[in-house]
């Protein structure tokens, strides 16, 4: 019993180790996006990245709901990943 425990506890640990990063929305490159955030791809992240070049740095994380492709299912995945920065 304390053998599956261990295992189950390890297991746990070392999924945690892979989790994503947090990154900086707004300063964060569209290769750093798409690698990091859940269900963006290249396309998503370079939209992210246009949008921020074309409107000004995000003001808060909400703000990237206004990012074409980018709906609250996508946003609610990556709360606790993304920050905005300075």
């Amino acid at each position: 019993m304390l053998k599956h425990i261990t295992a189950a506890l390890f297991l746990t640990l070392s999924s945690l180790a892979f989790a994503a990063e947090t990154i900086d929305i707004n300063t964060a490159d569209a290769t750093t996006i798409a690698t990091n955030m859940k269900g963006v791809g290249d396309a998503k992240a370079a939209a992210i990245v246009a949008y921020r070049n074309n409107h000004g740095a995000f003001k808060s994380i909400e703000d990237l709901v206004l990012v074409n492709g980018i709906g609250e299912k996508t946003l609610e995945s990556n709360r606790q990943f993304v920050v905005i920065g300075q």
